[in-house]
């Protein structure tokens, strides 16, 4: 079941559900709550080879330096920029994106991530397939953002992007997504690369 906005503020209110930073009269909508855009944009490079293969994919660090403000951070298939400048989404491109608010989920809640109607109405898409927001996590969830219109989008720090759905468990889930031996992204800081450790090949 869906929670209102009504039980949104229950939640928040008991302590076990957070959202940090949080201006709960701008942000809490009938029933879900807005999210923020963060600072960090992960791009990827144009790469000679001819495929990634996700069972070998180790994006590796090779350098990082500081530009007009920003930090930059090299590795072998993307480019981590983290500034609080406008970032321009131009039209087929895709990149990942922080969110400013740290979440951490109760044992007996799962979060949906959507897109917001006046953003997807310029093309904007929030994620491909990583929507769900399982029981137990806790850090900065990443955005899979994609431009699948015809014009550049400019995306502002503190924008809200995207909206949380909060949805009750039928019983509390009995191995919480932190407690979960090797849970990839949990206390992840946003826009982090692929981890997909049990796709790699034994």
């Amino acid at each position: 079941m869906v929670l209102s906005d009504r039980d949104i503020k229950a939640r928040l209110k008991k302590g076990d559900f957070k959202i940090a930073p949080l201006e709960l009269s701008a942000q809490l909508g009938t029933s879900s709550i807005d999210l923020r855009l963060g600072t960090r944009f992960r791009t990827f490079k144009t790469s000679n080879q001819s495929a990634i293969d996700p069972t070998t994919f180790n994006d590796k660090k090779i350098a990082e330096w500081e530009i007009d403000g920003a930090k930059v951070e090299e590795y072998e298939y993307s480019t981590l920029l983290i500034s609080e400048k406008p970032f321009v989404l131009h039209p087929g491109e895709f990149v990942l994106a922080s969110l400013m608010e740290h979440v951490e989920m109760p044992v007996d809640l799962v979060g949906r991530l959507e897109g917001r109607s006046s953003l997807g109405r310029l093309g904007l898409q929030v994620h491909s397939t990583a929507g769900v927001v399982d029981a137990g996590y806790k850090g900065y969830l990443t955005l899979e953002l994609t431009n699948i219109g015809r014009l550049p989008i400019k995306l502002t720090c503190g924008m809200r992007i995207c909206q949380l759905v909060l949805e009750n468990l039928s019983s509390p889930a009995e191995v919480p997504y932190g407690a979960k031996k090797g849970a990839k992204y949990f206390n992840e800081s946003g826009a982090s690369q692929s981890k997909e450790d049990d796709l790699k090949k034994s």
